[in-house]
């Protein structure tokens, strides 16, 4: 239990709610309705191994279920397909009791033999999960991720609704990665017989499952009418409809022609529609545990060198960046914001310094600069945010040749070790999967995470650090909370001397949703990672 007692001191520490009133609000709407997303480039995949973006989290999070999951709108840990579990006293075994008669959306029976079969998928290379390394605590992930196993050791079926997991080192995060997405349940029938096309061809247990997608306009999702969770969801239907720009989404949503802008309150209009009373009761803030950042690769020149990367920190004008943005963040200077336990509140960072940065670069052996290249999602403001950071980079005589493009080609990019030489992290920037500072670390900034189809796009990797991370994880007990808190802060400000990341800003995600759907408590915004959880939404047309 201290591993659940620690959650949720977690939680109450990033002073989030319980969200109690609002799950009672939702209890009570009634059944029916359907509502309208719009997003402006098409969805990669939605298969839970691999989705690890803005667009396809919360639409998996509606198709999947895992052993855990959240309260909505918080971050308490709660049981989910698990009815419940035991620890064992020294905190490496977990068992895992499954709720019987559960269902895929094929008809076929969830059972243990399903979770060990997902597990050892997600932790296959073969899988080239991005998620992978958060399941390294697991007893028998090394011989998966050196390919010496096919079958995590540690997990083992007990009966078809039992099964145990043996870790190899405690880890105060377990019960978190069980939240996952990536620790979603999937029919192992199903992803052979569809292979490397199971991510267009979804089937899960969710609340949801995908009726129809049309490449490049829309996907719908209907209710799950055999969900094993009484009263969720509320809507009986979704469509996503894709290829419309921010600005003409939000037209369409202020004539009531769509219900959710997915890509977020357009950055031009911010100021616009925050200030009109009109709009007052429809914009949603989503608190988020998020930092926005350049990469740098640290294998590709001349972003080998330390003092090349750090003349790039001291070349970003950070304060522009936020004017740009109508002030909705705060300049960054480290990797982890400030809500989250082991933030360094007296860490300077670098200095906006342009001639500083030239004297680094002319010591580095470019005193002239050098050309690069600049990969960002093409979606505003990001591409206008690009523009300033080439500005800011050819004041010391870098020459950064903007790649603009699609969300999906700009991730690819990132998880090839030789393609991208920066990246700005914008609309894919980091939010915590989960409330703890190694979410910071393992999969953006540890060695499992510069891995292909990784988002460590830095391809930084210092296996000291690794192992430290390793230490930080083993203090499952509360009382050494602040210990651990401060070995997380040593190692965030150990990897800022090595300057693999320019960290830009601190966001605040706004999105907006139609007067049809509910009152203020109609959408829980996860406070974690997911902007909008899709079960937990009804509408107004019903009541």
């Amino acid at each position: 239990m201290k591993l659940m007692t620690s959650a949720l001191a977690i939680g109450v520490a990033l002073g989030l709610t319980s969200g109690a009133a609002s799950a009672q609000d939702f209890t009570e709407a009634k059944q029916g309705g359907s509502m309208i997303v719009t997003y402006k480039d098409d969805v990669s995949t939605l298969d839970p191994a691999i989705g690890y973006d803005w667009q396809n989290w919360s639409m998996i999070k509606s198709l999947f279920d895992g052993l855990m999951d959240y309260e909505p709108g918080t971050t308490i840990l709660k049981k989910d397909l698990a009815e419940d579990y035991t620890i064992s006293d020294d905190g490496m075994t977990f068992t895992f009791k499954l709720r019987p008669g559960v269902k895929f959306h094929n008809g076929r029976e969830l059972t243990a033999e399903d979770v060990k079969y997902s597990l050892d998928r997600v932790t296959n290379p073969e899988t080239q999960s991005p998620g992978a390394g958060f399941f390294g605590s697991i007893e028998g992930y090394d011989a998966m991720a050196s390919g010496e196993a096919t079958s995590l050791s540690g997990v083992t079926v007990i009966d078809p609704y039992t099964v145990e997991i043996k870790l190899s080192r405690p880890d105060a995060t377990f019960l978190h990665v069980m939240a996952i997405n990536f620790s979603s349940i999937v029919p192992k029938e199903e992803v052979e017989k569809w292979g490397l096309d199971f991510g267009k061809h979804p089937v899960g247990s969710g609340a949801f499952k995908l009726s129809d997608w049309t490449l490049g306009q829309s996907l719908t999702f209907e209710r799950n009418k055999d969900y094993w969770h009484t009263g969720v969801p509320k809507l009986d239907q979704i469509t996503f409809e894709i290829g419309l720009e921010p600005i003409v989404a939000l037209l369409r949503l202020q004539q009531g022609e769509a219900d959710i802008p997915g890509d977020g309150i357009p950055p031009a209009k911010f100021l616009e529609v925050t200030a009109d009373p009109a709009y007052k009761d429809l914009v949603i803030e989503g608190g988020q545990l998020h930092t926005g950042y350049i990469t740098m690769n640290v294998l590709m020149p001349p972003f080998d060198n330390l003092k090349v990367r750090q003349a790039v920190n001291m070349a970003i004008n950070k304060d522009r960046a936020v004017r740009i943005i109508n002030g909705r963040a705060v300049p960054a200077n480290q990797p982890l914001p400030p809500t989250m336990p082991g933030y360094a509140k007296d860490y300077e960072g670098y200095a906006f310094d342009p001639e500083a940065a030239k004297a680094l670069l002319a010591e580095a052996g470019f005193p002239d600069g050098f050309e690069t290249e600049l990969y960002v999602y093409n979606t505003d403001p990001n591409p206008r945010l690009a523009q300033s950071f080439q500005q800011d980079l050819a004041a010391i005589g870098i020459k950064a040749e903007i790649r603009s493009l699609a969300q999906a080609n700009v991730i690819a990019a990132g998880g090839e070790p030789d393609q991208a030489p920066m990246i700005w992290s914008g609309g894919m920037a980091w939010i915590a999967d989960f409330p703890d500072p190694s979410n910071f670390y393992g999969p953006i900034l540890g060695c499992d995470g510069a891995v292909q189809g990784g988002w460590n796009w830095s391809w930084y990797c210092n296996k000291d650090l690794d192992a430290a991370a390793v230490e930080a994880d083993a203090m499952t007990d509360p009382a050494k909370a602040g210990e651990r808190e401060q070995k997380w802060r040593d190692i965030f400000l150990k990897i800022m001397d090595d300057a693999p990341w320019v960290p830009v800003f601190n966001e605040q995600r706004f999105t907006m949703r139609s007067e049809k759907l509910g009152g203020p408590d109609a959408i829980f915004v996860d406070p974690v990672h997911v902007p909008v959880n899709y079960d937990y939404v009804y509408s107004n047309d019903v009541q």
